[in-house]
């Protein structure tokens, strides 16, 4: 089964709850209890997302966390980014990662087609997305048409 960890999706939770108040300045305490998490957990997932430059954050009685940049702008590939490292289905999915079998393997060219068609998938769901609460009616029409592997490999 493929599955995100669940600071990933207290990270979404955590996102999407500023999101629906982008002016506000939000406090770690105040996000914690709105979204129902452990205080030590949302502290821990604001650090990693600061840290990758989805939030900014400022000290003192005005301050607190805020998007670092508009919910449409940021997407679902950046928050999985954020706390699991980069969308790839396996070693050799990446651009860095390093496998013995590549040279005899033969399904590498066709796990970075995968990862590729995840990655665009997860990119084209923002967070102003993550954070409507609307129902999504099914079915669902996809961005992907057809992934070329060139794509991988430019």
């Amino acid at each position: 089964m493929l599955k995100l960890s669940r600071l990933t999706d207290y990270a979404a939770v955590v996102m999407a709850q500023i999101a629906r108040q982008p002016q506000a300045s939000h406090a770690a305490a105040d996000l914690a209890e709105a979204v129902q998490l452990p205080h030590p957990t949302v502290s821990k997932t604001l650090k990693m997302l600061v840290k990758a430059d989805l939030l900014t954050s400022q000290r003192g009685a005005q301050g607190g966390y805020r998007l670092a940049r508009p919910a449409s702008h940021i997407t679902a590939a950046d928050i999985i980014s954020a706390i699991e490292g980069p969308v790839a289905m396996t070693e050799c999915s990446q651009a860095e990662g390093d496998c013995e079998l590549v040279a005899t393997c033969g399904v590498a060219d066709n796990w970075q087609r995968v990862s590729l068609a995840i990655r665009t998938l997860l990119e084209s769901v923002t967070l102003a997305h993550l954070a409507d609460t609307t129902p999504i009616k099914l079915p669902v029409q996809l961005p992907i048409q057809s992934i070329s592997l060139s794509a991988v490999t430019a």
